[in-house]
């Protein structure tokens, strides 16, 4: 309600003190002379500040709370958003940040500007006004506020809502600034777009209880006379000195309150009087508390967030703090961020990087809570645990496995996983099952346990296990039979001969036999025969799946690579002074007859370094898995050997990520190319598609290869050689029509594990060493096999 009546489509600039609040003089149910409602257009924005926000601590302190947020935090520009939410790239180099987060104008930083603008949003009720100053090329160069009393919005009488803005200055010059110079920012009005909110109207009462009983109280103290006690003494027995001289110690102010003072009596004798009651205070406590809830309310910021959490657990100041940020700074923070959207480019946004708030992980934290009391109570598998914790689900029989308390027993979601969980009837295969890792997925950090289906295999080759139904054979048992099937002669060799020989106690039996002679053949350098002893074989099946795990992470980053790079082709910073620039008009000087810089489009050094980020974990999960394997077979240590292992991630890696390097120069010259030709840009950007398409897709099969085989061998060769000092190692092929000949002349060939296999002239530590020549690594698929010599023997 108003106190004052105006005129219809009059307009004044007074502000009434109404029942104790901020009121406009205006509004009466009529308008203004633009024919709006004008509920913004007395707003005394002087008086707010001096009698509400300088003299009312819960008012300053509220604004400065939420206000130091807003200066503090910075702003990003970028596009894109990931699973995570975070933008896929940022550009940390723009004019609008420049501004806004290094120097606004030359009077202000941009921490500055964002505090003064975040207070004027929260006070006015017209809202702020920023205006954009740019360069003759259109580059924002500063930004300054404009005082919000002295700024009017004009409506557009051709129904376009806005048509300028005018400006008094301190002179009283009016200055009209058009809509694209000015950013207006506000908490809108439910009726009146003309017109902001400000938490300020709705805590106005409560702002003026607290500021006039403070005021009462020290009047009051200043002003009080009243004695802490009265001493009345008989004034016959005292003379007109004594008596002056007791009576002025009766003084008025606060200097004196308190005080034991004497006045005369008549005859009778000394009496006392006590006035040290309790003093009239209005109830001030009470009604102080009461404004003070009422103004952090109406701001919404919880006393806890401001400084005092006293009464308070740490949880309750916790989710004090948490709702602070989700319903009181966050909407703030976008509604400034919003507001220069339009500066930010084509296809980009802005928004404060909030990523150190604390509190806000608070949500996520709760929720992998309750996940690990769900997962330890048997309700959810590690998978679905993984995937609530943003981390990549394992895939593997027992990560999809419930495991029931207390006792932890596994209960498959899968009936084919329960062969894997040893609780069902041997043969069924894991790797058949709905769900199960495929040739894309990436390989758990923990090696199967020997109750699966190798453990089984070997049951039936021994015979105590029923073969399974129809033939089907686990792997292990698999792998036996087609090692047997390659054998030109699987009946007794010459060492058996030997045996029998011995046995049968013939005394013409000769001094050195075919034993002996198989032997000597064995110790030598080139031999097609193992040694007894415990051996280790990657399976052609590893390195698939190493192959398929590289090759999917580093498709979905060639994915990335075609959106990223497009998007900075089309970025307006990008074709500025190209002939790719539209212009805006007759009077736009942004365009030009430059090339596009490919160079720093395509940016191949942060490819290849995204590869390697890419790649390392992938490959760490293969060589970690492989290495263990190859200690379990052995009897090495995988920790002992922990540093080759990563020296061969580290070589796989490298290489990798300088075979991506050369294609992404490759892609530079192809694009440079084809825009000299005079494509446009939808048609440049088809050939990158094209490119990627085509070209990219050979690249990564190839360098997925390279990387697997590479990983998978140095990380088993890397434990061989810790494992002692008579481990052998035979070098195999594929056996079909892709092995180059130098590979195929080395099949079989076995040699100690310290010893390289020499290759036309070079030293090859394993297949796929990245230290040795192209033309005898590139797209091998050749493996070691691993064997343990009795001890003492000599290779």
């Amino acid at each position: 309600m108003s106190s004052g009546v105006v005129q219809p489509l009059a307009e004044t600039k007074s502000v009434a003190w109404a029942g104790g609040s901020y009121a406009s003089t205006t509004f009466a149910g009529t308008g203004n002379v633009w024919g709006t409602e004008g509920r913004a257009d007395g707003w005394d924005m002087d008086r707010v500040i001096t009698e509400g926000y300088e003299r009312v601590v819960w008012v300053y302190k509220a604004v400065d709370t939420i206000g130091k947020h807003a200066s503090r935090l910075p702003l990003e520009i970028g596009r894109g958003l990931t699973e995570d939410g975070e933008f896929e790239e940022t550009y940390p180099d723009h004019p609008v940040l420049r501004v806004l987060n290094g120097q606004a104008n030359p009077l202000e930083t941009g921490a500055m500007f964002r505090k003064r603008l975040s207070a004027q949003i929260l006070l006015s009720k017209r809202g702020a006004f920023v205006e954009m100053t740019r360069s003759r090329a259109g580059t924002l160069t500063r930004v300054d506020l404009l005082p919000p009393d002295r700024v009017l919005p004009i409506p557009d009488p051709k129904g376009n809502y806005l048509s300028h803005f005018e400006l008094t200055t301190r002179e009283g010059v009016v200055r009209e600034l058009g809509p694209e110079h000015v950013r207006w920012l506000r908490d809108p009005h439910p009726t009146d777009p003309f017109s902001g909110v400000t938490p300020l109207e709705a805590a106005g009462i409560s702002v003026d209880l607290d500021y006039l009983s403070r005021m009462y109280n020290v009047t009051f103290i200043r002003n009080d006379a009243r004695p802490g006690g009265i001493v009345a003494v008989d004034t016959a027995t005292l003379s007109p000195q004594e008596m002056d001289r007791l009576e002025s110690r009766f003084l008025p102010g606060s200097d004196y309150a308190g005080h034991l003072s004497v006045i005369g009596s008549g005859p009778g004798g000394m009496s006392y009087v006590d006035t040290a009651v309790k003093p009239r205070d209005m109830n001030y406590q009470h009604a102080a508390e009461n404004a003070k809830l009422e103004i952090l309310a109406a701001f919404g910021v919880p006393e806890s967030v401001t400084g005092n959490a006293s009464g308070r657990t740490f949880d309750n100041a916790e989710q004090e703090e948490l709702g602070f940020w989700l319903h009181t700074e966050l909407p703030h923070l976008e509604l400034i961020a919003n507001a220069f959207d339009d500066d930010a480019g084509d296809d980009s946004r802005i928004r404060y990087d909030t990523s150190t708030v604390k509190v806000l992980e608070l949500p996520r934290r709760q929720r992998r809570a309750e996940a690990r009391e769900e997962w330890n109570a048997g309700l959810i598998s590690i998978d679905e645990y993984r995937k609530l914790a943003g981390l990549e689900a394992y895939g593997n029989p027992h990560s999809r496995a419930l495991w029931i308390s207390p006792q932890k027993a596994p209960v498959p979601l899968v009936p084919a996983d329960a062969a894997a969980l040893g609780i069902s009837a041997p043969g069924a295969d894991p790797a058949s099952a709905p769900g199960a890792p495929g040739p894309n997925a990436s390989l758990p950090t923990e090696a199967a346990p020997a109750d699966g289906a190798a453990a089984q295999a070997v049951a039936q080759a021994h015979g105590e296990l029923p073969a399974p139904a129809g033939g089907a054979q686990g792997p292990a048992a698999a792998a036996v039979d087609e090692a047997r099937n390659s054998l030109a002669d699987p009946g007794p060799g010459a060492a058996a001969a030997a045996v029998d020989e011995a046995r049968a106690g013939r005394d013409d039996a000769p001094q050195e036999g075919p034993a002996a002679a198989a032997v000597d053949e064995a110790r030598g350098i080139q031999t097609k025969a193992l040694p007894t002893g415990p051996d280790f074989t990657v399976v052609d099946g590893d390195f698939d799946r190493a192959r398929a795990a590289a090759e999917t992470a580093l498709q979905a980053l060639l994915a990335r690579q075609e959106a990223v790079i497009a998007a900075r082709l089309r970025s307006p910073k990008a074709r500025k002074g190209t002939r790719f620039w539209l212009d805006d008009g007759p009077t736009d000087t942004r365009g030009g007859t430059s090339p596009l810089d490919m160079a720093k489009a395509v940016s191949a050094d942060k490819w290849s370094q995204e590869v390697v980020e890419t790649l390392a974990p992938v490959l760490g999960r293969i060589a970690t898995a492989t290495a263990k394997d190859t200690a379990d077979a052995l009897g090495g240590s995988a920790a002992g050997a922990s540093a080759g292992v990563g020296a061969a991630v580290l070589s796989a890696t490298s290489v990798a990520a300088e075979t991506i390097r050369a294609f992404h120069d490759f892609l530079v010259g192809a694009l440079d190319a084809h825009q000299h030709d005079g494509a446009p840009l939808d048609d440049l950007i088809g050939e990158l598609r094209r490119l990627l398409l085509e070209e990219g897709a050979k690249v990564v099969t190839h360098v997925a290869e390279a990387a697997a085989t590479a990983t998978v061998n140095g990380a088993a060769d890397a434990v061989a050689a810790v494992a002692g000092p008579f481990v052998l190692r035979t070098w195999l092929t594929r056996r079909d029509d892709r092995v180059r000949p130098a590979h195929a002349a080395a099949d079989g060939t076995t040699l100690p594990v310290a010893k390289p296999f020499e290759m036309e002239g070079w030293p090859l530590r394993y297949p796929g060493d990245p230290l040795a020549p192209l033309s005898l690594t590139a797209n091998c698929r050749c493996r070691l096999r691993y064997s343990a010599t009795p001890e003492g023997a000599t290779p």
